[in-house]
C-alpha cells in the first residue's frame, strides 16, 4: 500500500535530483529575468538606491511565492507533517528547488554588485539553505522539514517590505510604516522564532534517526541561522521602537 502511495505522490517519470536540480537552473534564470523587470520598474523615490531596490523586490517575490507555497504543500499533503523524513511530494520537491534556485541568484547578485558587512552576513545564511536544501533536492529526504523551514518566509515579507518603505523614504512614525513594523514584529516571534525553535526541538528528538553528518549539518545551520536572527530581531527592536520611544521621550 505504501509504495502505491509513493508512486501516486512521486511518478515515475520524475527522477528526483535530475528534475530537482533542473528547477534550480529554471527558477535561477527566472529570478534574474524578474530582478531585469523590477530595474526597469524603479519608483522615483528609490533612484538613488537602485540596486537595493531590485535585489529587495525580487526577495519580496520569493518570499510571498515560497512562504504561501509551503503552507499549500502541508495543505496538499498533510503526511509531510508527520514524516519529515521519508514522504516527499512533486509539490514539496519543486518549492524547495526554486528556492534554492533563488538563494543561488542573490548570493551572485550580491557577489557582484553589492559587497559589504551586511551582505557577508546574508551570503552566510544563503550558504546554510544552499547546502542543507540541496542535500533534500538530490536525496529526496526531509523534504517537509525543509518545507517547514520556508514557513519563515511569511515573515520575510514584511521584512522586506519595511526595507522597501525605507527605500522609498517612508518615515517611521508613517501609519502605513508603523502597522508593518507591528506585523512585521508579531511574524518574528510567531514565523521565525517559534519555527525555529520547533525545528531544533525536532531535531533533538529525531536525532536517532539522522546519520550523523545530516544531524551535524542541520544543527550547525540551525545554530547559525539563530545567532542570525537573534541579531535581527535586536536590530528590529533597536530601529523601529526603543529609538523612536527615546525620541518621544527627548521631545517631551
Amino acid at each position: 500500500m505504501e509504495e502505491l502511495v509513493n508512486e501516486e505522490i512521486w511518478p515515475e517519470e520524475f527522477s528526483g535530483a535530475a528534475y530537482g536540480l533542473t528547477m534550480v537552473f529554471i527558477s535561477l534564470v527566472g529570478f534574474y529575468v524578474l530582478s531585469v523587470f523590477a530595474e526597469v520598474l524603479i519608483p522615483r523615490a528609490a533612484e538613488n538606491h537602485a540596486w537595493k531596490w531590485k535585489n529587495i523586490s525580487t526577495s519580496l517575490v520569493h518570499s510571498i511565492i515560497s512562504g504561501l507555497w509551503s503552507c499549500i504543500c502541508f495543505y496538499d499533503n498533510p503526511k509531510l507533517a508527520e514524516d519529515m523524513i521519508q514522504t516527499h511530494t512533486v509539490l514539496a520537491h519543486t518549492l524547495i528547488s526554486v528556492s534554492v534556485g533563488y538563494f543561488i541568484y542573490d548570493s551572485i547578485d550580491m557577489l557582484v554588485y553589492q559587497r559589504s558587512r551586511q551582505s557577508y552576513e546574508l551570503l552566510g545564511h544563503h550558504v546554510v539553505i544552499i547546502i542543507c536544501f540541496g542535500v533534500s533536492i538530490v536525496s529526496r529526504m526531509y523534504i517537509g522539514y525543509a518545507v517547514v523551514a520556508l514557513v519563515i518566509e511569511l515573515n520575510s515579507i514584511f521584512l522586506h517590505l519595511r526595507q522597501i518603505f525605507q527605500i522609498c523614504q517612508f518615515k517611521k512614525d508613517n501609519k502605513i510604516y508603523r502597522l508593518n513594523s507591528i506585523i512585521n514584529l508579531g511574524t518574528f516571534v510567531g514565523f521565525r522564532i517559534s519555527v525555529m525553535a520547533w525545528m531544533s526541538r525536532w531535531l533533538l528528538i529525531n536525532k536517532d534517526l539522522i546519520p550523523l553528518v545530516f544531524y551535524s549539518l542541520g544543527s550547525i545551520g540551525l545554530a547559525v541561522m539563530t545567532v542570525m536572527n537573534i541579531i535581527l530581531f535586536y536590530r528590529l527592536l533597536q530601529s523601529d521602537f526603543i529609538r523612536k520611544k527615546d525620541a518621544s521621550v527627548k521631545a517631551d
